[in-house]
């Protein structure tokens, strides 16, 4: 496998200090399934698992390897599997706080630098659920654009319409997309650049499978039946994954996430809503909330009606979220350091004893 099919480039080659690919090992994850680990690396694909150390060493759930991740392994028997002991830093990150009451960062993919986000344009296109998506990728540092499937199923007026909604308040690029027709696959497909990596995003029966297996041509992942009762599809995607489409670009599919949990994104909110973190500028109070002070740029800006009362609650919202669960998680890892320290000393005592 060559490394530079994989995505290997200029950022890669700095991360290793000069050392030479192939000696340093280097492998890239492309899928991960639990514990378990598939790698491309020179050797090929092979199965890899992470050592101990890594493991133990891990303060976090960043600091365990998700697909994308560049690795540094040892081979074992002959190259038939591999050893991961090392997670290379990341350029972009693709994050959300961990699906119920468990409050810890959950990494979805790593070193994606595109990522589309797929609603359809029947009954999962949803202004604020963009919102969302856009606060994560930005706070990952990953550029975004937004796919519109099953647009055969609405008139051309009504997608007009969506895209012209969406354009007045994010500055990214709308591909929509038909599975039935094949309409908007030319443009899509040119979207795209070698050696890149790019991921698909949204909810759980989009069409997101059917668009990998349309840019692979064949059936490759699975997909389900469209339900009789909101037209929507079933979950099929059960890891994530990284592929190679013939043009050179490299593709992750994700399980729908029926919930995208806000943790620590405050600058990806901020990049999300340009439009009111320029008009909070005027507000008479830095620390200003929008939400009851005085000379309040942006609360002035919706009574006015220059900015919509969906667009603020949905900032509200989300920036509300982010707050809350990123206080309670430092308050958590502080007690975590708390309690590791206790222990640490706690042992030290027993020794001298």
């Amino acid at each position: 496998m060559n490394l530079e099919e994989l995505g290997y480039n200029d950022w890669l080659r700095e991360m290793l200090n000069g050392r030479d690919a192939s000696e340093a090992k280097l492998a890239r994850v492309i899928a991960v399934d639990r514990d378990r680990y598939v790698i491309d690396c020179e050797l090929g694909t092979i199965p890899a698992e992470l050592t101990g150390r890594l493991l133990y060493f891990a303060e976090t759930t960043e600091c365990i390897p998700c697909v994308g991740d560049w690795v540094l392994v040892d081979y074992l028997d002959n190259g038939s599997h591999a050893i991961v002991h090392e997670l290379l830093p990341r350029k972009t990150i693709l994050r959300r706080r961990t699906p119920g009451k468990r409050i810890e960062y959950q990494p979805i993919a790593a070193n994606i630098d595109v990522a589309f986000i797929v609603q359809s344009c029947d009954i999962d296109y949803n202004l604020n659920r963009l919102d969302r998506y856009l606060a994560v990728t930005n706070d990952g540092g990953i550029g975004a654009a937004l796919i519109l499937t099953k647009s055969d199923l609405i008139d051309p007026s009504r997608l007009e319409l969506m895209i012209e909604e969406v354009r007045k308040e994010h500055s990214i690029e709308v591909i929509p997309l038909s599975n039935e027709t094949g309409a908007g696959y030319d443009r899509f497909m040119n979207a795209l650049e070698r050696g890149k990596t790019y991921c698909l995003i949204g909810s759980s029966g989009v069409g997101k499978s059917t668009i990998l297996n349309r840019l692979v041509g064949m059936d490759k992942f699975a997909t389900g039946p469209v339900r009789d009762a909101d037209g929507g599809g079933r979950h099929t995607t059960t890891r994530r994954q990284m592929i190679i489409l013939n043009n050179g670009t490299l593709f992750v599919d994700t399980p729908g996430m029926k919930e995208l949990g806000m943790l620590g994104v405050g600058l990806g909110l901020e990049e999300s809503f340009q439009d009111i973190t320029a008009i909070a500028a005027r507000c008479r109070f830095a620390n200003c909330t929008h939400t009851n002070e005085t000379d309040c740029a942006v609360l002035q800006s919706v009574a006015k009606g220059e900015l919509s009362t969906e667009r603020y609650q949905s900032y509200l919202k989300l920036t509300k979220e982010s707050r809350y669960y990123e206080t309670t998680y430092l308050e958590k890892r502080k007690k975590d350091k708390a309690f590791g320290k206790m222990r640490k000393d706690f042992k030290k005592h027993f020794q001298k004893k």
